[in-house]
This record gives C-alpha cells, sequence and structure tokens, in this order.
C-alpha cells in the first residue's frame, strides 16, 4: 500500500477549467472522501488519478513514483465503478479473477487470492453463482472482491453505492468501513452525499467548481466550517444561514426579535452571515427566533421542523423527541451563543 500526493493538479478541456489547481497529500492507510454537489469535479479527479483522464498540469504521485505519464494499468490502482461492470456469462469467481487471468496468474495462485477475497467480503457461497442470481448489494461485493485480488497501493470508489436502495446502501457503508478496517489499505471515495462522507472518512475532501474549499476530518468541517459553502453543504438538516451585524460585542439581526452577547470575535462592526445548526435549536417561550411552523416532520427520535420568520424566511430545527407540534402554531427558538457560526461578507470563517 502506499499514500498519495497531488501538487497542483489542473484540468481543462479545451477552454474550460474543470479541476483548477488541486494540492493534497493523503497518507498511507487513510480513508479520504472527495464530496461535493454534480459537477464539481470529484469524479474528474479520481479519474485523473487512475489514469482514465490526462492531467493539464500538475504532477500526481502515488508512493514515491510521480504517475502523470504511467498506463493505468501500472499505477497500483484498483477502481469501483458506480455500475458493477460484471461480466454476466461468468460466474462470480471468474469474474473476480478475470483480471489475474488476463495478467497471466498462475491458476494456484488466483484460486489462493480469489478465495481470499471471497473470505473477506463474505461471499464463499457465492462463487458458484452468476450476477443475475444476486441482489445488488452482493453484485457491489464482487466488483470490489475484482478490486481487492489486484492488491492494489490505492482503492479508489467512483459513488459505489449510488445505484442500491438506502437501506443496502446503509448495510454497505458498514461493509466498506470493516474492509478498510481489515485491509488497512489507502482509500479514495467519491460521493456527493454528505452522510457518507461523514461516516466513512477519515478525512474528507469538499469541492466545489474544481476548487478544494476545505480539508479534514468530518468533526472539524462540522464543528468549524472554513466558509459558507462548507457550512452549507457538510452536516444533516443543513446550517441555517441569516444576514445581521455585530455591533459590538452583540449580534443582532432582522429576524432576532431580540440582540444578544457573543464570545469573543475577531471582528467588529460589520455585516455577517451567521450560521445555527439545525440541532443546536431549542424551543424557548421567549427565544430570539419566533415564527410559525411550516411543517413538521416525526422521525421518532426526533422531530424536524421548518419554521416560517416574519421577515419571510424559513428556518429548520432538528428538535429530541416526539413534539406535539402542529402546523400554524406560533413558537420561539433559542440557542447558545456558542453555537452560532460568523462569516464575513467574503463568506470566510471569521
Amino acid at each position: 500500500m502506499a499514500g498519495l500526493t497531488l501538487r497542483s493538479v489542473h484540468k481543462t478541456y479545451g477552454e474550460v477549467p474543470v479541476i483548477k489547481g488541486v494540492d493534497l497529500d493523503i497518507a498511507h492507510g487513510q480513508f479520504v472522501v472527495f464530496v461535493g454537489p454534480s459537477g464539481c469535479g470529484k469524479s474528474t479527479l479520481l479519474r485523473m488519478i487512475a489514469g482514465l483522464e490526462d492531467i493539464t498540469g500538475g504532477q500526481i504521485c502515488i508512493g514515491d513514483r510521480v504517475v502523470n505519464d504511467v498506463e493505468p494499468r501500472d499505477r497500483g490502482v484498483a477502481m469501483v465503478f458506480q455500475s458493477y461492470a460484471l461480466y454476466p456469462h461468468m460466474s462470480v469467481y471468474d469474474n473476480v479473477g478475470f483480471g489475474l487471468k488476463l495478467a497471466g496468474t498462475p491458476k494456484p495462485v488466483r484460486d489462493a487470492k480469489i478465495r481470499a477475497a471471497a473470505k473477506v467480503l463474505q461471499m464463499e457461497h457465492l462463487l458458484d453463482r452468476r450476477p443475475s442470481q444476486l441482489s445488488g448489494g452482493q453484485r457491489q461485493r464482487v466488483a470490489i472482491g475484482r478490486a481487492i485480488v489486484r492488491e492494489p497501493d490505492v482503492f479508489l470508489f467512483d459513488e459505489p453505492l449510488s445505484n442500491l436502495d438506502a437501506a443496502l446502501r446503509g448495510d454497505m457503508r458498514m461493509e466498506l468501513a470493516r474492509l478498510h478496517s481489515d485491509l488497512g489499505a489507502t482509500m479514495i471515495y467519491v460521493t456527493h452525499d454528505q452522510v457518507e462522507a461523514m461516516t466513512l472518512a477519515d478525512k474528507i475532501v469538499v469541492l466545489d467548481a474544481g476548487v478544494v474549499q476545505q480539508v479534514g476530518s468530518p468533526l472539524e468541517l462540522y464543528n468549524r466550517p472554513a466558509n459558507l459553502f462548507v457550512a452549507g453543504f457538510i452536516g444533516s438538516p443543513k446550517m441555517n444561514l441569516l444576514a445581521g451585524e455585530i455591533r459590538g460585542d452583540r449580534l443582532t439581526s432582522a429576524v432576532l426579535a431580540s440582540d444578544f452577547a457573543l464570545p469573543t470575535v475577531g471582528a467588529r462592526d460589520q455585516s455577517v452571515t451567521f450560521g445555527v445548526r439545525p440541532h443546536d435549536l431549542e424551543l424557548v417561550a421567549d427565544g430570539p427566533l419566533r415564527g410559525e411552523v411550516r411543517l413538521v416532520e416525526r422521525l421518532g427520535n426526533e422531530t424536524v421542523i421548518r419554521v416560517a420568520l416574519p421577515n419571510g424566511s424559513e428556518i429548520t430545527a432538528a428538535l429530541p423527541g416526539q413534539g406535539q407540534l402542529e402546523v400554524g402554531q406560533t413558537i420561539g427558538l433559542g440557542f447558545a451563543p456558542g453555537s452560532v457560526h460568523l462569516f464575513g461578507a467574503d463568506g470566510i470563517r471569521l
């Protein structure tokens, strides 16, 4: 296994820049997730690492090798795609070992690797079946098994769970986490689903429009988003972002019934965007946020509500338990000053 380094990596299609100078260090054994909205460049970046896309500028190193001009098959990577890409006329055994067979791996060695991968993925009982006899999750395991037998330096996953239903995605997330723990492998995983990113990653790389917005652990991104984009993208439900002003040590806003003191901030007397996560809001009769309940979602362990404020904007609150709130009810919401996230006019965290 090996780590990965990207230095000033660029990609353009004609005159259109898609990846705009990515610098990244991935240590051996890390599980790194590229996350961002559709079209942000995350899959393109993964394909460049795999060698399936040429880079326009910069340098990609796997271990201590510069691989800019190295063929995909010689880079020491194995890729698992969104589509399973299995051969329907072959058994699971033959699908898993097909790449080894093409490479001329002796049959006894090939057999040992196939059976070892099947054991890791708990699919020994499936080796004689064909893809048509498998569930979606089982097919994805076969595709992962085909990557494991190659014993790559780096595993690359391009939205591998997006074709599965919600319950199966949850099961497969646990399988991938277990696989990473068992193999100790370097893994890079692309998804637009920030829940997958938060639950799987050692390190998250948030991309938007071909630019890295922030790199850090899931909790670092959740607790201290670097800018408005990360604040609005990481977290479910997403953070409430509202306009306000800092006057001295107090936050004021048209949406607040009353202003209040904040912990020390680096800048004063300026317009800001302030953010409060839905889970940091609580019912307070005379709270600074007051409005009418527009939507109630009862999830059992918590109740998620949408509240219309007097200025026409809406906020989301995630309240514990199975509260008795109803649509049309007027309520007050409060939050601790320490839970407020502040961003300047440039969108950067203060």
